[in-house]
């Protein structure tokens, strides 16, 4: 009897905090709604922001957010006489992810490379921040001659040692890979805590920057829903179990590569972006002084000067 009335308590909560979640659902998406445009690629529906015309460039955000990262790059871009496109990455923001197939850095360079068939976005310039590294990497690897250059910001090339994922981030992320589990969890019990986590997340990607107004209660908002929780987290497995194959072949990519870091980067970039300037001889390496990991917000002028130095950079022999 006992027993029985902790299974009745424990599912009584378990829909009150599924309710409540898909109430914080509907109020996150009406304070933030999607300002963008979509495009179809492979059956879903990506989010993306364009602005200006000329020459493409491919905007590509890191782990937390969305496109809005490059909200200040889209309008320097433009004025610089850039065609600029900022993506909701699959799962992100308002673009759909696969519901089967683990969206992998593979994958999204996929879905991109149609999207931008569609859009008529011809060999872009691929700029990525952060986990997005390893995408524009799958790409480039994949579609060498489709692209004019690559542009890495405080990029995510390797695995081990330099990506370390803790135990708590992989465990979840293979338990929201079970079908029935995953969807429990990611509506019930990882949204608050989600929420509750969002601060020092969000504050520790920034730091020792200042956060912008605004950004934290976005990411709160937007971040802590069922659906980019997934995405989230599945980014991190998949970065985890596919990056590794990819690392022996950075040194063949010929395209130009211009890498970005900031000196004050805590997550460590000489392990990710100073390896691969390194692996990559004829990238060349930009460090911004008193700039943190968030480069696309804090330093959007210095992501336009990296395309111009792409676009000036000759592709090796």
């Amino acid at each position: 009897m006992m027993g029985m009335c902790a299974i009745t308590g424990v599912a009584a909560v378990m829909l009150a905090l599924h309710a409540h979640n898909q109430r914080e659902v509907r109020r996150a998406e009406k304070a933030f709604p999607p300002r963008g445009s979509f495009v179809t690629a492979e059956g879903l529906r990506l989010h993306y922001f364009c602005q200006g015309a000329g020459q493409p460039v491919v905007l590509l955000h890191g782990g937390i957010l969305s496109s809005c990262d490059y909200a200040g790059v889209l309008e320097l871009a433009a004025e610089a006489g850039f065609r600029a496109i900022a993506f909701d990455r699959p799962g992100y923001g308002y673009s759909e992810r696969p519901r089967r197939d683990m969206a992998t850095p593979a994958v999204q360079a996929r879905l991109l490379r149609e999207a931008l068939s569609v859009l008529k976005a011809e060999r872009p310039v691929l700029v990525a921040h952060s986990w997005s590294g390893s995408l524009a990497l799958a790409y480039a690897l994949a579609y060498p001659d489709e692209i004019a250059g690559l542009v890495l910001l405080a990029p995510g090339a390797y695995a081990g040692d330099a990506y370390p994922a803790g135990t708590a981030d992989l465990l979840i992320g293979r338990l929201l890979r079970v079908p029935w589990l995953g969807g429990l969890l990611a509506n019930t019990l990882l949204p608050p805590l989600a929420r509750l986590l969002a601060k020092p997340m969000v504050t520790s990607a920034f730091s020792p920057d200042p956060v912008p107004p605004g950004y934290l209660e976005r990411a709160r908002a937007l971040w802590s829903r069922p659906g980019q929780l997934r995405a989230n987290r599945e980014d991190i497995l998949a970065y985890v179990r596919t990056v590794p194959q990819w690392e022996p072949r950075y040194a063949d990519i010929r395209t130009p590569v211009v890498i970005v870091v900031g000196d004050a980067d805590p997550f460590h970039p000489e392990l990710q972006a100073g390896r691969l300037h390194r692996e990559i001889g004829h990238s060349r390496l930009v460090v911004l002084p008193g700039t943190a990991h968030m480069i696309p917000d804090m330093r959007p002028e210095a992501v336009v000067e990296a395309v111009h130095m792409v676009l000036k950079h000759k592709q090796p022999s």
